[in-house]
């Protein structure tokens, strides 16, 4: 029978395996991205219902990993192009903390 401070030794290194695991996954580009701020932006400039508006299924439709955005670079790139277009006057590091978002919740790009 296993002590329980074994068990949860064993369950922090578990965590602590699958926190190295996400990280080591994260591209380069969004290493360092506030994933906060970048929730935060893209709820109070309503950037889902915007896409709801344009695109079918609630606005999910448009993150397509397979489509036209297809690296990080180029996802960072249209959140840029959402922000010219909308006047929205993000700095750098916000829109990389958009972009961050997007790749965690729907691109899932690794490198």
């Amino acid at each position: 029978m296993s002590h329980p401070s074994m068990i949860r030794g064993a369950l922090a290194c578990s965590l602590l395996g699958f926190g190295l695991n996400a990280a080591a996954q994260t591209p380069a580009l969004f290493k360092d991205a506030d994933l906060k701020l970048g929730e935060k932006l893209i709820a109070q400039h309503k950037c889902n219902q915007c896409h709801a508006q344009k695109w079918t299924d609630d606005g999910k439709a448009i993150y397509r990993p397979k489509g036209r955005v297809n690296t990080p670079a180029l996802l960072q790139g249209m959140v840029e192009r959402c922000s010219t277009q909308l006047n929205l006057s993000l700095f750098p590091e916000e829109v990389t903390a958009m972009a961050a978002v997007l790749n965690r919740d729907h691109y899932r790009f690794t490198q």
